[in-house]
This record gives structure tokens, sequence and C-alpha cells, in this order.
């Protein structure tokens, strides 16, 4: 493999974690992986940067970087938002615990609430996810399960706490 797909697929795979629940299982789909990959996100949280217009610029970067990276990656494996693709997990949970407190019940809830939507893709994300192409494509539907996730997390605060 050229070194450019092995770094490639190391950014797009989450360190090559999302390789790990298909290898366990065997599945070649609803293997897991995303799970992996929010895992992933989740154990990054406490390096980022913890002000709020630190953390907003560190997305806006993070952004356009998934995207291309998701773009090379899907080359790289020949197939559509392929499975072990995993960095719009990452910059999907890291959007549904934006601006926020990082406390275990947020972090949990907004984890919870991030794989259902992302599992489920009710609509717009669903439409999102099959009109859009590229890693554009497999980076938004994310986010906005993010979105999603991350006002429903600020709900749940509210009432619960």
């Amino acid at each position: 493999m050229p070194a450019k797909d092995f770094i490639v697929r190391f950014l797009a795979s989450g360190g090559f974690v999302s390789y790990v629940p298909a290898r366990l299982t065997g599945f070649k789909k609803f293997t897991g992986s995303g799970m992996a990959g929010t895992l992933v996100a989740l154990a990054l949280v406490p390096l980022l940067p913890g002000d709020r217009l630190p953390f907003a610029l560190f997305c806006l970067a993070f952004l356009p970087f998934s995207v291309w990276i998701a773009d090379l990656a899907e080359r790289s494996y020949g197939t559509h938002d392929d499975p072990r693709i995993v960095i719009d997990e990452i910059i999907g949970y890291w959007t549904a615990v934006a601006f926020m407190d990082h406390g275990l019940f947020n972090l949990v809830t907004a984890f919870v609430l991030f794989r259902a939507l992302d599992t489920l893709k009710p609509w717009p994300i669903k439409k999102l996810e099959t009109s859009l192409q590229g890693g554009f494509g497999i980076i938004t539907d994310d986010v906005l399960a993010g979105l999603e996730a991350n006002l429903l997390t600020r709900l749940a605060a509210a009432l619960f706490l």
C-alpha cells in the first residue's frame, strides 16, 4: 500500500480503530465501526480546546480537513462511505458536545443521542447522506446528527438537571 493511502486510511479510520469491530464480528455491514469511531471522539474530548473561541476555530479547521480526508479515503477504499471511515463520527460527536459543559451527563447523553441519530438517520439526515457526494456527503450527515444531538442534550439537561 502506498504511504499516502496508509496515512489517509490511518486518519480516516481513527488510527485503524474502525478495523477492530469488523475483525471481531466478521460482518461487512453494521460492523460497529461507527461506535468505535465515536468512542475515539469521546476519548479525545479532554484534549480539545476548552474555551469557546479556540474550540470553534479548531472545529472550523477540522471540518474541511475531515471532508478532505473522507474524500481521499473513499477513493482509497473504492466505495462510498466505507464503514472503516469514521472521521465523520469524530467530527459529528465533537459537534454533539460543542459549547457545553463536558460533564458526565452531557458526554453520555450526547453519545447515546448521536449514535441513535447517526444510526437511524431521521429526516433530514438521511436526505443529506443520500444527496451529497464524496467526503462532503460522508461528513455532512454526521455533523447534522451532531447538531441535533447537541440540541437534544441541552434539552435533556434543562429537563433533568
